[in-house]
């Protein structure tokens, strides 16, 4: 006999199945019924957690970036730092974002929200992360503080979006190597 699932461990397979369903189904054909079958429960279980899909697709996509965020890298230069990063979002991620940008579109037209909504680095631990390795670039001396603005900390990452969007395939190196030297170093330096 299967053991219950209960607490955390009950709301990270919802979580999870919530994720397949709109990785495989897009946002349009996402419903809860699909979710409690893959998730092999009951509807009042899910229910008592989300009162409705939108509320659950939020949560779901809150729950992936935290579980997919890397560790922020430490090899010993900002530029490797980067790279490293960037390597693993444009290999890894390329369905997180395809999914997070082209299946969501209905999402976030008929809630109101923005992709900006869902991607908060707070509630995601990206901010701290990032803020690790430019903190790091700082004490080594190869870049200045007061430089690093919010947007121009995420530069980087918004044209690796951006390429991954344009092609919805990984991003070959050679392209993030332009990212990292000929587009963000020049600004920071």
């Amino acid at each position: 006999m299967a053991q219950r699932r209960r607490g955390a461990e009950l709301e990270k397979a919802l979580l999870d199945a919530a994720w397949g369903e709109l990785a495989d189904n897009g946002y349009a054909r996402f419903t809860m019924d699909a979710v409690v079958k893959r998730a092999g429960t009951s509807p009042p279980v899910l229910y008592r957690r989300w009162s409705d899909r939108d509320e659950l697709i939020r949560d779901t996509i809150v729950h992936i970036l935290k579980a997919s965020r890397p560790a922020a890298p430490d090899t010993g230069s900002l530029r490797e730092d980067l790279l490293a990063l960037m390597r693993h979002i444009a290999t890894e991620h390329v369905q997180l974002i395809t999914v997070m940008y082209a299946h969501l579109a209905s999402y976030y037209r008929e809630t109101g929200r923005s992709p900006s909504s869902l991607f908060d680095p707070v509630a995601t631990g990206r901010a701290a992360a990032l803020d690790e390795v430019f903190d790091r670039a700082v004490d080594r001396g190869e870049i200045r503080s007061e430089i690093l603005t919010e947007r121009i900390k995420t530069l980087p990452f918004v044209l690796l979006r951006h390429e991954i969007l344009m092609t919805f395939a990984p991003v070959p190196d050679h392209v993030l190597e332009e990212i990292v030297d000929t587009v963000f170093l020049p600004l920071v330096r």
